[in-house]
């Protein structure tokens, strides 16, 4: 063998070691983030090509065959309907409870408001389950995105925050038009034998992208920790509590579809891209509801690996 493949090797084995611990590995990246502050600092630029590279690996490796079925479309609409209208009313709804808006309850509102995270289907790769719906879910969410969210949002706010509709359509179609080009592009060059193939490797290059990901996000988290250690854990547990609210509920009312879907599902409610409603709003937020975005991350993280013995669960019974 020529010493020059000798690296290539290397990391397509790396690559590979990654993909069969893909949970714990990517639930590691955040403690690494928090860990070494610098590192997270020099992650951060990276953040939007690493979600944009997550969405066209997505692509490059999800057969959309079957994905459109009678049924299978039925259950997407039904899910962006329940995800995009239903969750967030509930949860204004439950912040009108809480008297006026403050940081957090915008956060929450914006929370609720926002799409799926587009790293959804890589995280339904990462669990070995089927992508197909949940890439549809996220889709059709980020297209009702303009229409549901500037209304939720300024209503439940009390007029505190304002959306920019059209802004917020042509950032979203630039992102899925462009990502969905690639993906589709890179998918044909490569086969759809080749990818089969290497099923593996990007197992692992998944795990790369979204440990990236969580060591950016981290930026400043750390720090925030420090100087205010009590509220942190309380943010950072009222954000499991939200996200595991929206997980259950979704899972819940799904409970009919297949097991993995729902879970998928469920994770897609729990979940959300709260970046998204940031960009809309001018990134003119309080101190407060950033940090929030911040303990966000947490669940979306270190969740799956709660979820990994039962989507091998759902594997194995599938098999």
């Amino acid at each position: 063998m020529s010493p020059g493949f000798l690296p290539a090797l290397a990391l397509a084995r790396l690559l590979a070691w990654l993909g069969r611990r893909s949970a714990p590995a990517v639930a590691a990246s955040v403690f690494i983030g928090l860990a070494l502050p610098p590192f997270a600092a020099l992650a951060k630029p990276l953040v939007v090509p690493t979600i944009l590279a997550l969405l066209v690996l997505a692509f490059v490796r999800t057969s959309m065959a079957g994905a459109f079925t009678v049924r299978r479309a039925g259950i997407a609409v039904l899910a962006c309907a329940w995800v995009m209208l239903a969750l967030p009313l509930a949860m204004g709804l439950i912040t009108r409870l809480l008297g006026e808006p403050n940081a957090i309850v915008l956060a929450l509102i914006m929370q609720a408001s926002a799409p799926p995270i587009m790293s959804a289907p890589a995280f339904a790769a990462l669990l070995g389950l089927d992508a197909r719906l949940v890439l549809v879910t996220m889709l059709g969410g980020m297209a009702l995105t303009p229409l549901t969210a500037p209304g939720l949002v300024f209503h439940f706010s009390g007029g505190a925050l304002a959306l920019d509709p059209l802004a917020l359509a042509l950032r979203l179609a630039a992102v899925v038009g462009g990502t969905m080009g690639a993906g589709l592009l890179i998918r044909r060059l490569l086969g759809l034998k080749r990818v089969e193939a290497i099923s593996a490797h990007l197992d692992g290059l998944n795990v790369v992208l979204l440990g990236l990901l969580a060591v950016g996000l981290m930026d400043g988290v750390t720090y925030a920790f420090l100087d205010q250690p009590g509220f942190m854990a309380g943010l950072v547990a009222l954000a499991f509590f939200v996200s595991l609210l929206g997980f259950g509920a979704t899972a819940l009312v799904f409970r009919a579809v297949d097991p993995g879907d729902a879970m998928m599902l469920g994770f897609c409610g729990g979940h959300r891209n709260m970046a998204v409603v940031i960009a809309a709003t001018g990134a003119v937020l309080p101190h407060e509801t950033w940090l929030y975005v911040a303990a966000a991350q947490f669940p979306i993280y270190l969740l799956p690996v709660v979820m990994l013995p039962l989507a091998r669960r759902v594997s194995r019974t599938r098999a």
